[in-house]
């Protein structure tokens, strides 16, 4: 993360390697559009303010293009057993 005069610029470290604090994101689309709803990066990192995630996204997208799967495993998810008689 980046602090400039507009924001905050959010950037991927998949080596965890970068100064600073950090938060973890699964490399899927739809994690990212529900921490952004939820404002979760502000509370993760202990900042205010309005957050570019432009360089975030494009490395999900590139991530989840690439493989066909966020985390590269194929297309098999475990169902939610939620709900479920057991």
């Amino acid at each position: 993360m980046l602090g400039d005069e507009a924001g905050h610029s959010l950037r991927p470290d998949p080596a965890r390697s970068m100064p600073g604090r950090g938060a973890h994101l699964h490399p899927d689309p739809a994690c990212l559009t529900l921490a952004l709803r939820r404002r979760a990066f502000g509370r993760a990192l202990r900042v205010g303010g309005v957050f570019d995630t432009d360089e975030l996204a494009e490395y999900i997208e590139a991530s989840t293009s690439s493989s066909g799967h966020p985390t590269g495993r194929g297309s098999q998810r475990n169902a939610s057993k939620v709900g479920r008689p057991t």
